[in-house]
């Protein structure tokens, strides 16, 4: 497995070839989206790199991570509240999302990689990839009393 220093150098190389100059700022929120297991949203993201960069805007964050996912350095993981939330994660996973707290768990499910989709999608156009998210509630948010639960 690769260690965060391991990542950053990779990251800054793959900026260089997408023709995106590498600094402080966008090495900063990479390196905080890398670190975080919480698909964050770019508030969140803010809020955590305003501790180490004091002066960078919601604006820059909100525009680094679009032009991060534009030349596929990160992925977009979008919610059914249409509410962004990001990762720097590559390897082939799925999302289990919980309708009350909104947290994002990964997961993988090999054999459903593996499925062909049905015969009909070829008439659409070229697929690149599949994505499964699946919605729920989660044991914390189950094992809370009604009075507690907190439905977004």
């Amino acid at each position: 497995m690769e260690s965060l220093q391991e990542k950053s150098v990779a990251f800054e190389e793959a900026c260089r070839r997408a023709g995106l100059k590498v600094t402080r700022q966008r090495l900063e929120i990479y390196c905080e989206l890398l670190s975080s297991t919480d698909h964050p949203t770019a508030e969140a993201l803010h809020r955590r790199l305003r501790l180490k960069l004091p002066n960078i805007s919601l604006d820059t964050v909100y525009r680094t991570l679009a032009s991060f996912a534009n030349h596929g350095l990160i992925n977009r993981v979008e919610t059914a509240e249409s509410l962004a939330r990001f990762e720097a994660t590559f390897t082939r996973h799925h999302h289990l999302i919980c309708r009350c707290c909104g947290e994002i768990t990964d997961f993988t499910w090999p054999l459903l990689d593996d499925i062909s989709l049905p015969h009909d999608l070829g008439n659409w156009g070229e697929i690149d990839s599949k994505n499964l998210v699946i919605y729920g509630i989660c044991n914390n948010c189950l094992s809370k009393t009604p009075g507690e639960k907190y439905f977004k």
